[in-house]
């Protein structure tokens, strides 16, 4: 299981989810227009969720309909 960035991270990138996160799997440069969550890496904790201002990070299994392409898309990103 993982988390994933959500649509409402695009143009915010706030970052508190990179400080909480204990093995460093948020990732995103400054080029990005938001920040994505490596799954092969994600131990699932949920540091992440408390700490994002404007709540774009779900559990994969709690996505909201309306933005389950972010999970292939967070993947997709390391995969590059």
């Amino acid at each position: 299981m993982t988390y994933v960035i959500c649509q409402p991270c695009i143009g915010v990138k706030d970052k508190s989810c990179i400080d909480v996160c204990p093995v460093d799997c948020i990732k995103g440069t400054d080029e990005d227009q938001m920040l994505f969550i490596d799954p092969s890496t994600c131990i699932d904790c949920g540091a992440c969720v408390a700490a994002c201002p404007v709540t774009a990070i779900y559990n994969e299994t709690e996505v909201p309909e309306q933005w389950k392409e972010y999970t292939k898309i967070n993947a997709d990103y390391f995969n590059k």
